[in-house]
């Protein structure tokens, strides 16, 4: 699926540079439910938004779907993040003023799905989350955890190829944390492709791959680097 070899990512800082990716190498397999773990500073943003097409490297190769990223057209681009990748944040980055339903429903509409078809699959993919009882909630009505499982279902409905969980327990307590990563490994369980970002130990150690990041440079748990 993605095939990244020597991703090097620099930002100037002042007068310093900061080596944010250092000749970073990795594979990601179609059916991985990979964590890449590090602490704060360590690059894994970085590395999230290099795979989520939201950023590029300064150097490196990065092959997705077969073909090099610079290859593809920025509209191409776009419609890859839109189509293929999933993206569930730490902020979970609601529109306040819409509903459940309605957000759920935005990536449908960027794909110009008629709005009788992408109201249905926005409340399947609600209700298989277990949020069929909150269509017409706002995000102000929901729960942090709650929230999240919108986030995660807005992700999910246009069935992507990836989903890219960045700090997706961050901002809620223990127990409702544990009940997010309980629902990505029941996503995972029914096929679905999962990365996740996160400084948690508990919550990378769920994964069944596990990368750690220092200093913009990877080691695989148990693997190669």
């Amino acid at each position: 699926m993605i095939q990244m070899k020597t991703i090097t990512k620099t930002y100037q800082m002042g007068e310093e540079t900061i080596h944010a990716l250092n000749e970073v190498s990795l594979i990601i397999n179609d059916g991985d439910y990979l964590a890449i773990v590090g602490p704060s500073g360590s690059g894994k943003s970085t590395l999230m938004n290099i795979i989520g097409c939201l950023d590029v490297a300064d150097s490196g190769e990065y092959i997705l779907d077969g073909q090099a990223i610079e290859d593809y057209s920025e509209e191409e681009l776009a419609r890859i993040r839109n189509r293929k990748l999933g993206f569930i944040f730490q902020n979970f980055n609601l529109l306040p003023k819409l509903t459940a339903l309605e957000n759920v429903e935005l990536p449908l509409i960027y794909q110009g799905v008629h709005i009788r078809e992408r109201r249905r699959l926005a409340a399947e993919t609600l209700a298989r989350i277990g949020m069929a009882d909150r269509l017409h909630h706002k995000p102000t009505e929901l729960s942090g955890g709650q929230q999240q499982r919108v986030a995660i279902a807005r992700a999910l409905v246009t069935n992507p190829t990836l989903i890219l969980a960045d700090e997706p327990t961050g901002n809620l307590d223990q127990k409702t944390g544990h009940e997010i990563i309980n629902l990505l490994q029941e996503l995972h369980d029914q096929g679905n492709t999962i990365v996740i970002i996160t400084h948690d130990e508990y919550v990378a150690e769920q994964a069944n791959r596990q990368i750690r990041i220092l200093d913009g440079r990877l080691t695989e748990v148990g693997g190669q680097s």
